[in-house]
């Protein structure tokens, strides 16, 4: 039988832990602490050397610093990537750098294989990297895969006319419905604009939600559900134009959205 607290005179003595759970305790600390920080140097060291790789071959020996330095000059791939790829916009932003551009366009064009996946990833870049498009910019929640359970998506552009002709006459949206641990994989799905929920999230708040498979809460959400729950109870008033879902499987009715 374990011993608890001894009280003596009044006052309640907590036994010391031991040794081995001093030890413990001061190493899982020392992951917390030390795993973010390995994990983002190698991601971003794995990054760099790969980047220096696909560009140094581009390079002349004569022109790379590694030539002339006694060590290894890592990153310089980087900052040549990124001004290449600012001159690069640059020059296509101008009449020469368009028509440039379009007649590359038409080359590739004529190549049966090598013109569709262009066409293909073109779309999804400008898609995604659009600065003024609406694509994954919001983040939303649908009742999937049973009723009664909640999974969060993140909300895409509304369906193309020839899709959006064979749906029912309601309004769509186009979600995508990520996995966890890894978001780039998932489901894509049509649904009724009234079947989605958007929540007031970001969507790297949520891709952080997935990925940590509910450790890592968006900040701000529980002052969120603690006013959605003190709302349903009548104590408090939510002010216009706040959205609040304190529990995903009770969302608030004017959290629904509309297709853009």
């Amino acid at each position: 039988m374990t011993s608890g607290p001894d009280q003596h005179d009044g006052f309640i003595h907590v036994p010391r832990p031991s040794v081995g759970a001093r030890l413990r305790a001061y190493f899982f600390t020392g992951v917390v602490i030390v795993g973010p920080l390995a994990v983002t140097a190698y991601i971003t060291w794995w990054f760099i050397d790969t980047v220096d790789g696909w560009i140094k071959p581009l390079i002349p020996d004569r022109f790379w610093p590694d030539s002339y330095l006694p060590f290894h000059l890592p990153g310089l791939g980087v900052i040549i990537a990124l001004i290449g790829l600012t001159l690069l916009g640059f020059l296509a932003a101008n009449l020469a750098g368009r028509s440039l551009l379009r007649l590359g366009e038409r080359i590739l064009d004529r190549m049966p294989v090598v013109r569709g996946l262009y066409k293909s990833l073109k779309q999804v870049f400008e898609t995604v990297f659009s600065q003024s498009g609406s694509s994954f910019r919001k983040v939303g929640l649908v009742e999937f895969p049973a009723k009664g359970m909640w999974s969060i998506v993140f909300i895409s552009a509304p369906p193309g006319a020839g899709v959006a002709t064979h749906l029912p006459q309601s309004e769509h949206l186009s979600v995508f419905l990520p996995c966890t641990p890894n978001p780039t994989t998932g489901f894509f799905f049509y649904l009724p604009a009234s079947d989605v929920i958007e929540v007031p999230m970001t969507t790297d708040q949520a891709a952080k939600l997935i990925m940590s498979a509910g450790l890592i809460q968006p900040e701000g959400q529980a002052q969120l559900a603690a006013m959605a729950g003190a709302a349903r109870a009548g104590r408090v008033a939510i002010p216009p134009g706040a959205s609040v879902a304190g529990r995903v499987d009770e969302p608030a009715a004017p959290a629904r959205i509309t297709a853009p």
